[in-house]
């Protein structure tokens, strides 16, 4: 076996006389060009995923491993790929693209209705997050995402004074009930208030219930270093969100949204900018993904909340930066609704899976991560 395609687990090496994978009829065959970390963590995505219906039937490396960078090396590989693999989708990952692209290949290939699609583009389909490291910031000025249509932020506005005018009426006795609980289960005040970031980087006091006893000494905001602070009272409130219902109130002030990324503490904004600056390997340039993630409103849940859950530590408020960056990219109405629909399931189920899986540093996503940053 080469090493190439012990590189890539599960992956067929494209190569001279070699045998095309067998896969059910009904599987989208995904032919892969480049074995860089990108298309490293396309594969895996893939290979762990069997609802997709999708199976990887060969890898073309794009030759940089080897030496190899001669255009017609990768070219006449792939013209031989794709006549043994009989893909339906080429994803296309090569790191060096300058004069190297088989371009008239890939055309060919369109031609015939095989599926071409850039490495980056699958990643963000398979994961629901921006594989930041790997954008060019180009592709980010040029975009058509992030920016909410002004009938999106009319519908959002909408329905959040809507159903925020409703859910503090209908919840009047149980927003009660909870501030006697809070009041009686520890001291301090019945509403914790902190300044967090707002749309466009603006300030505001967000509003919860309180769910930990005040600091005798300064922490940090993350969860993982006040555990000890948590009260019986604000656990059962934490494991099902309402602790949060008091952010209705801000929903009609304006400052947020029923659905956006989760606002910041502005403690946090210095350290957070910084680091999500320095996210890009592809250019070296500083990119300010984080002025990206405040051109919407926050939200009292987001995209980032029901697929990744809570943050304990730097490292995982940037892999939730790339949840939040895919919400606001492809920000939508329909996107909306099934985030809420999610976040009920979760408060209804009162699912501890989220939180969990933000806890464990060394799961599938926070090693995807790793990859793309080692590349």
């Amino acid at each position: 076996m080469s090493v190439a395609s012990r590189l890539i687990p599960g992956a067929w090496l494209a190569e001279p006389g070699a045998e095309a994978r067998r896969v059910p009829s009904a599987v989208e065959r995904t032919l892969v060009v480049g074995t860089g970390a990108l298309t490293r963590a396309v594969v895996n995505e893939i290979e762990a995923r069997p609802a997709l219906r999708a199976a990887v039937v060969g890898v073309v490396p794009d030759g940089t491993a080897k030496g190899e960078s001669l255009p017609w090396v990768l070219a006449e590989a792939l013209e031989r790929a794709i006549d043994q693999t009989r893909p339906a989708r080429i994803v296309v990952g090569v790191d060096d693209r300058r004069g190297r692209l088989p371009v008239r290949q890939l055309l060919e290939a369109r031609t015939r209705g095989i599926l071409v699609e850039d490495a980056v583009e699958a990643y963000e389909r398979l994961t629901g997050k921006l594989a930041l490291e790997a954008l060019a910031p180009s592709s980010l000025a040029f975009s058509r995402g992030f920016r909410m249509s002004r009938l999106h932020a009319a519908l959002a506005r909408g329905l959040g004074l809507a159903l925020a005018t409703l859910g503090l009426v209908v919840l009047a006795p149980l927003l009660g009930l909870i501030a006697i609980m809070t009041r009686l289960d520890s001291s301090g005040p019945v509403f914790f208030v902190q300044e967090r970031v707002g749309w466009r980087g603006r300030p505001f006091n967000l509003i919860k219930f309180r769910t930990m006893s005040p600091r005798e000494h300064q922490t940090s905001e993350w969860e993982q270093d006040n555990c000890d602070r948590i009260t019986r009272v604000g656990r059962w409130l934490r494991r099902c969100r309402l602790d949060e219902l008091p952010q209705l109130v801000n929903v009609l002030l304006g400052d947020m949204n029923l659905v956006g990324p989760r606002p910041h503490p502005v403690t946090n904004l210095a350290l957070l900018t910084l680091a999500a600056r320095n996210l890009n390997d592809l250019s070296g340039e500083a990119i300010p993904y984080y002025s990206l993630r405040c051109a919407v409103r926050p939200g009292i849940t987001g995209w980032a909340q029901v697929r990744y859950g809570y943050a304990n530590s730097l490292e995982e408020e940037l892999e939730k930066l790339r949840y939040d960056l895919y919400y606001v990219k492809h920000a939508s109405l329909w996107l909306d609704l099934r985030i809420l629909f999610e976040t009920i399931r979760v408060v209804v189920s009162r699912r501890a899976a989220p939180a969990a899986r933000a806890e464990r540093v060394d799961t599938r996503d926070a090693r995807a991560a790793r990859r793309l940053s080692a590349a």
